[in-house]
């Protein structure tokens, strides 16, 4: 056993239960058993509420200085532990350690905790006229629920901490029953740093547990990724005590090939667009438009690098993609991936099961011919699968991008950024990328439309969105 292998298992022995009392967590990989994680009911909520509650003022009066201080010594302690985290994520969530994977993941936690620490903002003086004068500031909510999924679990528990934690509100955090332990072990390390009872999990494979948090009256802000039928069940359960929420949902993200693209100089981008955490991301490029007179150069050039790119255990590290994470989703694009083929699409690359790797692993698959309407194209596959659909006219690919009810982001391809951006602008998405798809930066902000969700996250604007707006006048 090596010294990482040592410090990954040190790790998980600080947060998980012991075998008798603990709901027990596979290896994405292998299925094998990881580790236990702990049981929560209703009753730890209201405990965990309360205990948070009672810390929040005290945690708001430190100050912006005292707080940003002290989100910096997490993030150096989160960067101390970063291969150990990487090696467990890798474990319980399936990503391999490298490419846009666990490691990158840990790193990106490293720097939005740092940008949540130092990100400025400033009173906004509205009205200063010799007679009137009106400020807008901003301060603490209160109690911040913050409800987690398991394809990015502890970069978006960061997104959701680091942002609560620096505008004076404590946090209440529930990880995804899939993986928590890789958000405890998280949440571990940064308690080593803040004060008692900032940050409090809760963790269940209980649904009662996520719904009595999003409901309980004394939270003041709910934070919610996942899936956009569970993100209805948060507002209906939030109305009660009207908390303020912040949805990032589904999405099934067009990407439009315009016919002035160079296929080779796009190809790789495409790829990691649709194919970052092996698809199993709500932003990732989820259907492609290109037009008909580069259909095939676009998709030989796909082929070709889908080819380069190796699957197995995230451990290994020559791998850049992994499993699904779960037995549910890898049926969920086994049905989509089946359907399609029935329906005569043209299978380029993959299009089955990979048993010899493990249960969940699917190849690597992209199947061509398909037109909308087909399940593959108009449901988010959350998978290692794109399909791509021929187009004539730009107008159409528009109108096809635009037609369904989600809208977290979308992508233009182009060698003419000017014709990219006259498209980018009637996309109907929270974030339209040009010549990529689904990057993010700690100082943009991201969030979605339609029913991909609502709210921004990242940068000043994430700060206000977990923050009370208060307007001096006078």
């Amino acid at each position: 056993m090596t010294d990482v292998q040592t410090a990954d298992e040190v790790l998980l022995a600080r947060v998980q239960a012991a075998p008798e009392t603990g709901r027990a967590i596979p290896d994405a990989a292998t299925g094998e058993l990881l580790g236990y994680a702990p049981e929560h009911a209703v009753a730890d909520v209201d405990t965990a509420v309360a205990r948070t509650k009672a810390a929040q003022l005290s945690w708001e009066e430190r100050g912006h200085e005292s707080r940003g201080a002290l989100l910096l010594v997490a993030a150096d302690a989160v960067e101390a532990n970063a291969e150990a985290l990487a090696r467990l994520l890798s474990r319980e969530q399936g990503k391999p350690l490298n490419g846009p994977n666990a490691r990158f993941e840990v790193d990106a936690c490293v720097t939005w905790l740092r940008e949540a620490a130092t990100a400025v903002l400033e009173p906004q003086t509205i009205v200063d006229d010799g007679a009137d004068y009106a400020e807008l500031t901003y301060r603490a909510l209160g109690v911040v629920a913050a409800i987690g999924p398991w394809n990015w679990p502890i970069l978006v528990a960061i997104w959701q901490i680091a942002p609560s934690l620096r505008m004076g509100n404590t946090v209440v955090i529930k990880p995804s029953e899939y993986t928590p332990l890789s958000v405890l072990a998280l949440v571990d390390i940064l308690n080593e740093v803040l004060p008692a009872d900032v940050l409090v999990p809760v963790v269940s494979g209980d649904r009662e547990v996520g719904a009595r948090l999003a409901s309980h009256p004394g939270i003041a802000k709910v934070m919610f990724t996942g899936s956009t039928a569970t993100g209805r069940k948060v507002v209906e359960a939030s109305a009660a005590n009207l908390a303020r929420l912040t949805l990032e949902l589904g999405g099934n993200d067009a990407g439009i090939v315009l016919p002035d693209a160079d296929p080779a100089a796009i190809a790789e981008g495409l790829f990691w667009g649709a194919f970052i955490n092996t698809g199993q991301t709500c932003a990732a490029l989820k259907r492609l438009y290109v037009h008909e007179s580069i259909y095939e150069a676009v998709i030989d050039a796909l082929a070709k690098v889908a080819g380069q790119m190796p699957m197995g255990h995230g451990l290994d590290e020559g791998n850049v993609l992994g499993p699904l994470q779960n037995e549910k989703q890898f049926h969920i694009v086994k049905r989509l991936v089946d359907d399609a083929i029935a329906r005569g699409g043209r299978v380029i690359v993959g299009g089955e099961p990979a048993p010899e790797l493990g249960a969940n692993f699917f190849r690597t698959t992209i199947i061509a011919d398909l037109t909308d309407g087909v399940p593959l194209v108009d449901e988010e596959q959350f998978g290692p699968v794109l399909p791509v659909i021929r187009y004539t006219d730009v107008e159409d690919a528009i109108a096809s991008a635009n037609r369904l009810d989600t809208g977290l982001g979308g992508s233009v391809w182009s060698s003419d950024r000017a014709a990219a951006r006259a498209v980018a602008a009637r996309l109907r998405a929270g974030t339209v990328w040009i010549n990529s798809h689904g990057t993010v930066h700690p100082k943009v902000p991201f969030g979605g439309v339609k029913s991909s969700g609502y709210g921004l996250e990242f940068g000043v604007e994430g700060l206000k969105s977990v923050a009370e707006p208060r307007i001096v006048n006078g």
